[in-house]
């Protein structure tokens, strides 16, 4: 199976165009190559497939095989990797996700090459029920959970897939790999949810960890970053419009529009081709 490997904020991922590389169980696939010691390593695998709503399909697989509805800095390595690869022929297009369809415009430097990748991410949905949490409010803002035996505020939205934000004065105040162990699968969560450790620096900029469904810690999370930013601009912790976010693998930049309609703006890069010998 031909491939290729991109990272985009430090989250990588493995390529592959599925209208030629075919899989009986992409699930076993996904867990395969993702693997760090026997396969090539990658936090999720994404092939494309042709669509009917949109100009191309998505399919986006997690490092434990599980299917993801979305994922935010997947989204961008995979736009790179359709309109490098000739999928797509053009800069501005549609992609179906599990999630709905996105709007991709690239920003295409004079040498050709694409220097940013801009997403529309639609509106966060703070709807508690559509999270989904089984905590009995319309909206989930600054709730408290005992996870083990420490007291933990969060809030959690939908974007596309469920996260929740711990806003902290110091990352040292939680174990980042514990803590979003035990809150991804926290019985209020009953499909799991990703976690993000959020610290405001500035009136735009938040540094974050996280810790993904299905992933465990990564380096960058797109959609976790989006969650984020609007969590800290609903809660009045910031208030401006555009933000940046620093993940421990690179940055985003965030906009938030009119009722939370989110555009998420940052770079994909390709670390290498290759053939895996399943």
């Amino acid at each position: 199976m031909k491939f290729s490997k991109m990272q985009a904020a430090g989250n990588d991922f493995i390529l592959m165009n599925g209208m030629i590389e075919k899989s009986s169980n992409w699930n076993e696939t996904a867990k395969k190559v993702c693997d760090r010691h026997f396969g090539i390593g990658a936090d999720g695998l994404m092939f494309c497939e042709e669509s009917l709503k949109a100009d191309i399909k998505m399919n986006y697989y997690n490092s434990d095989g599980s299917r993801g509805e979305m994922c935010g800095n997947g989204i961008r390595c995979f736009a790179k990797f359709v309109y490098d690869n000739e999928i797509v022929k053009k800069d501005e297009f549609s992609v179906e996700t599990d999630a709905g369809i996105k709007y991709i415009k690239l920003d295409i430097g004079a040498l050709g090459a694409i220097e940013y990748l801009k997403v529309d991410m639609e509106k966060v949905d703070f709807k508690g029920k559509n999270v989904p949490c089984t905590i009995e409010k319309e909206n989930i803002l600054e709730e408290e959970i005992m996870i083990g035996n420490k007291k933990v505020i969060f809030s959690s939205v939908l974007m596309g897939v469920p996260h929740t934000t711990i806003f902290v004065e110091d990352f040292d105040e939680y174990d980042v790999n514990e803590t979003g162990s035990l809150m991804e699968k926290a019985d209020i969560f009953p499909e799991k949810t990703n976690v993000n450790f959020a610290k405001v620096t500035a009136d735009d900029t938040i540094m974050i960890k996280t810790w993904e469904r299905g992933a465990g810690r990564t380096l960058g999370c797109g959609t976790g970053c989006c969650a984020t930013a609007a969590l800290a601009h609903k809660l009045g912790k910031i208030k401006k419009d555009k933000i940046k976010l620093l993940a421990e693998g690179g940055e985003l930049f965030i906009e938030i529009g009119e009722d939370y309609e989110i555009t998420m703006s940052g770079k994909a890069e390709t670390i290498c081709h290759g053939e895996f010998l399943k």
